[in-house]
């Protein structure tokens, strides 16, 4: 018997002999970047500061070019994209390390403000961003402005937020850097659930160990390379199992 075997799946990201330079060719924040994510993956980005991590992920995101190179999010190569801002809106979800909440906007209405061209109406957005607030764990503090949160509720907004149009790929640079121990637990169960539940695809850019290592890989970046590509791969159902052993 002839097994039939179709096309090796398309992955979520893949970049192809990234580079991006800085003052003309003086300052290279990254050199020729190979790096493939899977879909429904959840990778963790590490390195020292300054190595090209957060540069990489914000040309995943569109929201700068590379000099050379390709960059393609879904199999499709992001220089062919009409509109950067249709792509994150539509397509990913952007968590940083400073959440970037609107201080006079309750939670909820920072949530609803990411909706806002999506094509959905007032009563949709509302539903949703109530829903989202309760699968960060934020039910009862729809109306609380971003002062009267914490740092940990502020971020679980930010990424509630992110989650608005239903991506199918969350970008987290940071994401813990300015939160306590307990907040930082509970980002990382959120996002395993996210991973889980959904089969969300998760590229995460952290300097912090214990952060990393709840990911299914860890990429270490060093002047502006991947180091060690297919470092801690490991097998998972995307379909929501959690990793083997």
């Amino acid at each position: 018997m002839v097994e039939v075997t179709g096309p090796p799946p398309v992955p979520a990201i893949e970049t192809v002999s990234l580079t991006k330079f800085y003052d003309g060719t003086t300052v290279r924040a990254l050199d020729g970047v190979e790096l493939s994510v899977a879909r429904g993956e959840y990778v963790a980005i590490t390195g020292p500061s300054g190595c090209g991590k957060s540069t990489l992920l914000h040309l995943i995101a569109a929201l700068d070019n590379p000099t050379s190179g390709t960059v393609r999010v879904n199999g499709r190569d992001l220089r062919t994209i009409a509109s950067g801002t249709r792509f994150r809106r539509e397509e990913i979800g952007l968590v940083f390390q400073l959440h970037n909440l609107l201080p006079r906007l309750s939670a909820q209405a920072n949530v609803e403000i990411a909706m806002i061209g999506a094509h959905t109406s007032r009563r949709q957005r509302v539903t949703r961003a109530r829903e989202l607030l309760a699968a960060v764990e934020l039910q009862g503090m729809e109306s609380r402005r971003p002062p009267q949160l914490s740092g940990g509720e502020r971020q679980r907004v930010a990424i509630a937020r992110a989650l608005a149009n239903e991506p199918q790929i969350l970008l987290a640079d940071e994401p813990t850097g300015n939160l306590d121990s307990a907040s930082v637990t509970t980002v990382i169960a959120l996002f395993e659930r996210l991973r889980a539940e959904a089969g969300m695809t998760i590229l995460l850019v952290t300097h912090d160990p214990v952060v990393a290592r709840a990911a299914h890989r860890i990429v270490h970046m060093r002047d502006g390379k991947v180091t060690d590509p297919d470092a801690g791969t490991v097998v998972f159902d995307t379909r929501g199992a959690a990793p083997g052993p």
